[in-house]
């Protein structure tokens, strides 16, 4: 089973926007672990961590079917994602790399993959209003309102 094209998009827009504010305040993280981490505070808040850890071992179980590179990865019982060894790591070369540019960024696609599987099961569970609601607070300024959700409704 794989990733729908509209939750890939979902999961780029948002690598596609960490990689955006990386360049504005240098943080030394990839972008795929930002948007993870950024996941992991926002629904652990939300649902709880074990709910998140819970979510987070699943989408990254059925995300190493899809990225090999993934094996190595785990879920710590708080969340965190630990063991990643060169798979996430090498998400961003240091590209300078501007807005108008941001969409077309080539993201690991281990990072693209993990991402969109533990939104997938966000929008299994949740449904999308909540879930794109969730998205919006954690990430206020992002661009998702232009997606056309599966719906074919404006999300």
């Amino acid at each position: 089973m794989t990733t729908s094209p509209t939750t890939r998009d979902l999961a780029h827009r948002l690598l596609a926007y960490e990689v955006v504010e990386a360049n504005i305040s240098e943080p030394s993280e990839p972008a795929a672990l930002r948007v993870y981490e950024k996941l992991r505070q926002s629904l652990s808040a939300f649902a709880g961590v074990a709910a998140f850890e819970s979510l987070a071992f699943r989408a990254l179980t059925q995300a190493k079917t899809e990225a090999p590179g993934l094996w190595a990865a785990r879920v710590a019982p708080d969340g965190a994602l630990q063991g990643l060894g060169q798979s996430l790591d090498e998400l961003e070369d240091q590209i300078d790399i501007d807005k108008g540019l941001a969409d077309e960024f080539p993201a690991d696609e281990g990072g693209i993959i993990l991402i969109a599987r533990l939104l997938g099961l966000l929008l299994i569970f949740l449904g999308e209003t909540l879930t794109l609601s969730l998205l919006r607070v954690t990430w206020p300024e992002a661009s998702l309102d232009d997606r056309n959700s599966e719906y074919g409704r404006k999300s």
